[in-house]
């Protein structure tokens, strides 16, 4: 098929395609959530691409046993890797029920389901929680949109221990919060937030950021703020306060425009960044300063 050709094959390669290298910012800036374990290439490939147009630092994040304690070992090996460990909301109901996909011991080997298992889940949090080079305890919240009404006690007593640990340990909490905006508040008020909160892939409106904000939450965006249909968001990175601002690919999730439905990966964050940057109307240099001196402050590396 010629290369200009539109047909099915075609589209399908584009989807598989990675977008090419955006222009390097000239502010270096940190990817504060991304998953390089569910991405192509090498993490050391990855790195450098991202390196390459000014995005110097990842934070890698779990969302179970053995992503988390994946996450932990390539923060180790890696200065400008940094850590998060956490049993993902849908993981936890996965663990109690005793899904195949989940309950895992801490020597890797699967388990009954069970209020037990879940115990035993976030007994292996808690001591990858405890790691130097373990900066966060997430993604964790809740999730309404993909657990039923069957799941939400599992959520929110595994919500309620990733609190306790963070706390514990000194370490930020990044929330993973879909679909439940006021259950997520809820519980962080009732629980007491950890001095450090991110809600990742901030999904709220200006309204939820001015409540955020006053509790000091940081907000991290990824590039579905780029969206068309994203307006609530673009709303939100308007008010909120530029000193809680974070910037994020969740990679390979969330691509943003107009590479929507492509792999993303960390050296796409030059595009959310110069998106927040035209919503609030300040120079891309200086709101990348800001983003990279908070995402430290959040994860205090």
């Amino acid at each position: 098929m010629p290369s200009n050709a539109s047909g099915p094959a075609s589209r399908t390669a584009d989807k598989n395609t990675a977008p090419p290298l955006p222009e390097p910012l000239r502010v270096p800036v940190a990817d504060s959530h991304t998953h390089l374990d569910m991405q192509s290439g090498t993490v050391e490939e990855g790195l450098a691409k991202a390196a390459s147009v000014g995005v110097t630092t990842v934070v890698q994040v779990g969302c179970d046993i053995k992503g988390s304690r994946w996450a932990a070992d390539t923060a180790a090996a890696h200065e400008n890797v940094h850590a998060t460990v956490a049993l993902h909301p849908n993981e936890a109901p996965r663990i109690v029920h005793g899904d195949p996909g989940g309950g895992w011991s801490r020597q890797g080997a699967r388990v009954p389901g069970g209020d037990a298992a879940l115990d035993e889940a976030l007994a292996e949090i808690d001591r990858l929680a405890g790691l130097p080079h373990v900066k966060g305890v997430g993604e964790t919240g809740l999730d309404h949109f993909r657990t039923g009404p069957e799941g939400k006690s599992a959520q929110e007593r595994s919500f309620r221990a990733h609190i306790e640990i963070a706390k514990r340990h000194g370490k930020a909490l990044v929330i993973h919060d879909r679909d439940a905006h006021a259950d997520v508040l809820r519980v962080l008020k009732e629980e007491g937030a950890p001095e450090r909160t991110v809600f990742h892939c901030y999904s709220g409106d200006a309204a939820m950021a001015e409540e955020c904000a006053r509790e000091g939450y940081f907000m991290s965006f990824a590039g579905n703020v780029t969206f068309k249909n994203a307006q609530n968001l673009r709303d939100a990175v308007a008010v909120a306060p530029l000193e809680l601002l974070l910037v994020e690919t969740d990679a390979p999730f969330l691509t943003p425009a107009p590479y929507r439905g492509r792999p993303n990966a960390p050296y796409l964050i030059p595009v959310t960044v110069r998106a927040m940057a035209a919503v609030r109307g300040i120079d891309e240099d200086a709101l990348a300063a800001a983003l990279d001196a908070n995402t430290a402050r959040a994860f205090d590396y």
